[in-house]
């Protein structure tokens, strides 16, 4: 009873911040600044301190005011990110995180880049900091979800609908090439540490899924992680069938990945069967988790440092070997057979003809396919 009235009481005083924060924003809503102050409004009453999620309208309302407000994505980002550090309500700051995960979804390919920039010029921070000293699973998710956040930002929605992660170079973005070396070794890295973050966000207590708002925010997360785990997959089949091709420092470097491979697909699996289990929307479309034992990945260790301490030297080509087999039948044929083999100028060859050849017996006629010519 007396934590339903503090709850109550946290809702109330709650209400009163947003509504004097709304207010403060209003006073500075002069006209050349009116849309940047539209902007702080919106923010403000999506991520307010009352229960439910975030409304669809003022994520609409956020993206509305931004497109038609040339340069306001860096003020955006400041306000999420205030927003974000000078909370001390776990509700709040919560969505508030997921608020900056909407949008990494629902912009378009422009403002998702423009976004990613301000994150990487310091105007977008994810800070957790008011919950770092708590061990409670509600700042423990918190801390998990803005982890995978920080993550997440390196990766972008393609024309396909699918993640794929993006090269940083300064404040410029690109795709990285469809190489099967570059899928391998710069790829495959960005997929295990996106994963590592994944499982970060792991249920560890009923309580923060038990809650509507971790439960939005930890279905959005694992769609995504299917997306990656499937471009893992691909990754670890290339690396696998071309394992044998690489040099030496390739191979020790391809034996590390697929030791994080074989962990993170024991505790991804582990991951599902745990979501399957304690979260409402039990038809996420899960992959079929396919675990990497470390036995095979220490067999294609040993491989590898057998090829390394190898002596053997190189085989011919091809076409010494061919060269060298001729001389030797020719010396073959000039040897003792060489009588038998001068009654018969010509070459014989087998081909299958489709010619019948009729045989008379006694108890009948029998056709048999002519099956030798002589060329």
């Amino acid at each position: 009873m007396g934590v339903h009235i503090q709850n109550k009481i946290r809702l109330a005083l709650g209400s009163v911040k947003d509504h004097a924060s709304i207010g403060k924003a209003m006073i500075y809503n002069h006209h050349d600044r009116k849309a940047f102050s539209d902007i702080e409004i919106a923010v403000l009453r999506a991520t307010g301190h009352d229960n439910g999620p975030i409304g669809d309208k003022y994520m609409h309302e956020i993206l509305f005011l931004v497109s038609n407000s040339p340069g306001s994505i860096p003020f955006l980002a400041e306000r999420i990110s205030r927003r974000l550090c000078k909370t001390r309500h776990r509700l709040v700051a919560l969505k508030t995180l997921s608020l900056i995960h909407r949008l990494l979804r629902g912009g378009n390919r422009c403002f998702e880049q423009q976004l990613r920039s301000a994150h990487v010029s310091g105007h977008l921070q994810m800070s957790t900091n008011s919950f770092r000293k708590c061990s409670d699973p509600w700042s423990s998710f918190l801390r998990s979800y803005a982890a995978y956040l920080e993550e997440r930002v390196g990766w972008a929605i393609n024309q396909a609908g699918k993640l794929e992660p993006v090269m940083f170079n300064g404040l410029e973005f690109g795709c990285y090439e469809e190489k099967s070396v570059d899928m391998v070794f710069r790829k495959l890295p960005k997929c295990q540490a996106f994963i590592d973050r994944v499982l970060d966000c792991s249920p560890r207590d009923i309580v923060p899924v038990a809650d509507s708002l971790a439960q939005a925010a930890l279905v959005n997360t694992l769609k995504e992680s299917f997306q990656v785990y499937i471009m893992l997959c691909d990754g670890i089949e290339i690396l696998i069938n071309m394992f044998f091709d690489l040099t030496r420092p390739a191979r020790a470097l391809a034996c590390d990945i697929l030791k994080r491979a074989s962990r993170q697909s024991k505790e991804l699996h582990d991951l599902y069967e745990t979501c399957k289990r304690v979260m409402e929307n039990k038809n996420l479309g899960y992959p079929n988790v396919q675990i990497i034992t470390m036995d095979h990945v220490l067999a294609l260790e040993q491989c590898s440092s057998f090829m390394s301490t190898s002596t053997s030297t190189t085989p011919p080509p091809l076409s010494d070997c061919l060269t060298t087999l001729g001389k030797e039948s020719k010396k073959e044929g000039n040897g003792d057979n060489g009588s038998s083999s001068s009654q018969f100028s010509c070459t014989m060859e087998t081909k299958i003809s489709k010619v019948w050849v009729v045989f008379e017996e006694d108890d009948g006629e029998l056709q048999v396919p002519m099956a030798m010519d002589i060329v």
